[in-house]
């Protein structure tokens, strides 16, 4: 895939406009590289010049600071800031929600000042531009539900992005009753993803994935890597996985090009 390194761009004397900041999901998890890959082809497409980190990428922080480990996130923090700054990074797009909101909210009290953006508010403004066309086939009229991550909506108030997309796909958006800015979580934040469930009648997972499937939906649509992995979980759970695909928009959007 054409998504060239800082270093390779700069050994060529050349600047991107923005830097996409892949994230530690996007780049391990077999899942979340789909997105990572759909995400990159949308760039492509509409011919952004853009660069990534690659080895010189570490983790965002964002679960060593949910965990208390506040020593390891700036740690993580600095090393990312000082990438950022060797190669005058000025405007970051992420697929993840909560690389998002922590390199925009938190990175600049280690002084990290930079333009962030979400993949669907940067999608938004390649379509705004007219530099993206969705043709609005793929999905013409199918019943889809989406999920609100909690790191894009209710900690940075975003809820209009990824559903102006699905607007453009012309689909049949089905809510669900927790929505928006009372969406219930899917059970991976705060650093959730990587421990095990506490003591309870059911995790989180489950009881947000019945919200969503009790819609009937064919697609529960996600911007959220975490999400995407606990919804996916859920829908297997309920031995839905024939009737139901959990997909990220990027994906969406890249299928419809």
């Amino acid at each position: 895939m054409n998504a060239p390194t800082m270093a390779e761009l700069a050994a060529e004397g050349k600047k991107p406009d923005i830097l996409f900041f892949v994230g530690c999901a996007g780049s391990y998890d077999d899942r979340a590289i789909k997105i990572t890959k759909a995400f990159v082809k949308i760039l492509n497409k509409a011919n952004v010049n853009f660069g990534i980190l690659g080895a010189e990428e570490t983790c965002s922080g964002d679960p060593a600071k949910r965990a208390g480990n506040e020593m390891l996130f700036q740690m993580q923090a600095l090393m990312n800031i000082e990438a950022f700054n060797m190669y005058e990074v000025k405007k970051i797009v992420t697929a993840s929600p909560h690389a998002f909101n922590t390199i925009k909210n938190e990175y600049p009290e280690l002084g990290g000042n930079y333009e962030v953006l979400h993949h669907t508010q940067f999608i938004n403004e390649l379509i705004q531009e007219g530099k993206l066309k969705i043709e609005g086939e793929s999905f013409k009229g199918k019943r889809i539900s989406f999920h609100d991550p909690c790191y894009l909506g209710r900690a940075n108030s975003e809820y209009d992005a990824p559903r102006f997309l699905l607007k453009q796909l012309d689909v049949n958006l089905v809510e669900a009753k927790n929505h928006k800015s009372t969406a219930t979580c899917c059970g991976a934040g705060g650093a959730q993803m990587f421990k095990d469930a506490e003591k309870g009648d059911r995790e989180i997972f489950e009881k947000r994935t019945e919200e969503l499937t009790q819609l009937q939906p064919q697609v529960i649509a996600t911007a959220c890597e975490f999400c995407n992995t606990m919804l996916t979980d859920g829908v297997k759970m309920q031995e839905k996985e024939g009737e139901i695909e959990v997909l990220d928009i990027a994906e969406l959007i890249a299928k419809d090009l």
